[in-house]
């Protein structure tokens, strides 16, 4: 075999079998030659063709043929059977004479139905499949046999959301979304049915050193209809131009209308060194399941290294950004001089080098509304709209803007569109953030709670929910939840400020105390975000020390701050001369 054919033994017992020929092909599945070939070309089936030679010259490893099987909806020993045959000439027998009566009559009527069926009105022909406006693509599996390589199909998925969520008229499910289903149980119509969509893209990826296969096929989501595969090898140097071609070919096969500068814009790509997408990719990997503060940094000295080797290669500068805002976050503790100066930076490269990178223009915006910038933020964002209008996190992260601003109802609306267009992504807590900015705190309630119902582990999910809960003077029920989040996010500041608050409306002053004590003994060794103060001495009703903690949040830009004009932790201060003025210092007045 050449060297350019992909092979990728088993490391099971007992050894790989190679079958060299349709016919061993056929065999080894227990099924003719014909059947085999059309799985290959509706199914996905993998099958190997020898680069070089003639296409008829396939072969296919017994360890590939089994995964397939094992994925299929049916097992393969449950195939539909072929309608029986029938003959192509029937003798006919005259019946006995005591029915030929009957038979005459049953003749007469049959030709009276028939007249009648060719001379009724006749319905309007069935139209043919729906259009398609919707789709998902499900994570690729990683059938290399190593786990080690899942970076390698998770990044693809990435890239090919990213790539057709360009596509103006066809609405694409993000990537957040999808990742849930990486192992699911669910049919293709149930994962369609809870993502909204009309399609959904199944496919594998194989690695074998520098060579990857992709396989993918697009599925009917209602009726579970295989209508397109395709199987595409490339080596890792062409990883973005493999992509580009599959997203292509996806469009053309759900006939959505591309413009020209869409077309442009998938066909527009260039070779990346193995090495450089290596570390994209890895980097990309923990920034997306990673939640602690090593595995984000870990992927800004993976970025990093991509940035190094080919300092054109926009995504890993977008990386970058991502990386960092998420650094600074409440959550990771790193001070915000340290991360957004680094998150504008990195986002501003990225657009240089490929200005139509939707997230990059969020990240943006984002960054520059915590840091107050209010209209430069508003710019990004509808930059970002105006690129994709399907884009639910983006419309998610206006609709914080819009919040900040005072503007409710907007956020409101906005935030549900948000939610309509990608119901996944867009969480209860997300809506319930917004509702608690906006004083609806019986909804801000029972949102979150929705929320925790279906994540009842994410740290963020149970803040948002305790904060609804202390502003719905419910301040006893929300301690547990807010101690669970405390635990879940290794003692987050912000967190534990909240829950300060909540012992001390529930009337428990004496550990709201103890755990402020704790806290200025982390803030003494460490970084410890003034917003959590802030909330801290304002639960305790001591009105001095929070304009204390306030200048030092004006001082450091505290992502608190963006809020100081709809937070309703600030109610008791907006009549305070000293409030007024630090409003309008922050640009909301």
């Amino acid at each position: 075999m050449g060297q350019s054919s992909i092979e990728i033994p088993s490391a099971a017992s007992p050894p790989d079998k190679r079958l060299d020929s349709w016919k061993e092909i056929a065999a080894y599945l227990k099924r003719d030659v014909t059947t085999v070939q059309r799985w290959e070309k509706r199914e996905a089936m993998p099958v190997h063709r020898h680069l070089h030679a003639k296409r008829g010259s396939v072969y296919a490893l017994s360890h590939e043929l089994d995964a397939w099987v094992a994925s299929r909806k049916l097992p393969i020993d449950e195939a539909p059977l072929a309608p029986a045959a029938v003959p192509a000439a029937v003798r006919f027998r005259a019946p006995l004479p005591s029915l030929r009566l009957a038979l005459i009559s049953t003749l007469i009527l049959a030709l009276v139905a028939a007249s009648w069926l060719l001379l009724r009105p006749r319905a309007p022909a069935a139209s043919g499949p729906a259009r398609i406006r919707s789709l998902a693509v499900l994570p690729l599996r990683n059938l290399s046999a190593d786990p080690s390589q899942d970076y390698l199909a998770d990044g693809l998925t990435e890239a090919l959301i990213g790539s057709l969520s360009e596509i103006h008229n066809l609405r694409v499910v993000s990537h957040t979304s999808v990742l849930r289903f990486s192992n699911t149980l669910l049919s293709t119509p149930q994962i369609a049915k809870l993502l909204a969509v009309d399609a959904l893209v199944e496919g594998s990826v194989i690695r074998d050193g520098n060579r990857i296969r992709v396989t993918a096929q697009l599925i009917r989501g209602p009726t579970d209809e295989h209508f397109w595969s395709e199987t595409y090898d490339r080596e890792m140097r062409d990883a973005l131009t493999l992509q580009s071609e599959l997203a292509q070919a996806i469009a053309d096969k759900v006939e959505v209308t591309l413009s020209g500068d869409e077309r442009h814009r998938l066909a527009a790509v260039r070779p990346v060194a193995p090495e450089v997408y290596e570390s994209y990719l890895q980097g990309n990997f923990l920034l997306n399941r990673g939640n602690t503060r090593a595995a984000l940094e870990q992927s800004v000295t993976d970025f990093e290294a991509a940035v190094r080797r080919d300092p054109d290669f926009a995504p890993a500068y977008l990386g970058l950004a991502r990386a960092y805002a998420n650094l600074g976050t409440v959550y990771a503790g790193v001070p915000p001089a340290e991360t957004r100066p680094k998150v504008i930076q990195n986002a501003q490269h990225a657009l240089a080098l490929d200005p139509g990178l939707v997230l990059a223009h969020v990240l943006l915006a984002n960054t520059l509304q915590r840091e107050w910038q209010w209209s430069e933020a508003e710019t990004e964002y509808r930059r970002a709209l105006g690129l994709n209008s399907n884009d639910a996190p983006a419309h998610a992260a206006f609709a914080s803007w819009l919040s900040c601003e005072g503007r409710a109802d907007e956020a409101i609306s906005e935030i549900r569109f948000a939610r309509q267009l990608d119901p996944a992504a867009i969480s209860g807590a997300d809506v319930a953030s917004i509702l608690f900015h906006s004083h609806r705190f019986d909804d801000a309630v029972r949102e979150s709670r929705s929320a925790a119902a279906v994540d009842p582990d994410d740290a963020s999910v149970l803040m948002i929910l305790g904060f609804a809960l202390i502003a719905d003077n419910q301040a006893a029920d929300a301690v547990p939840v807010l101690e669970k989040s405390v635990a879940l996010s290794e003692g987050s500041p912000a967190v534990t400020g909240v829950l300060i608050r909540a012992y001390a409306h529930a009337g428990r002053r004496a550990d709201a105390l103890r755990m402020l004590a704790s806290l200025k003994r982390r803030n003494a060794a460490g970084y410890v975000p003034a917003g959590a103060f802030v909330n801290a001495y304002l639960g305790l009703d001591d009105r001095e020390q929070a304009f204390f903690w306030l200048e030092q949040a004006f001082r450091e830009k505290s992502t608190i701050l963006q809020f100081v004009k709809t937070h309703p932790y600030f109610d008791p201060l907006r009549s305070d001369p000293r409030f007024v003025d630090l409003v309008h210092r922050v640009g909301l007045s």
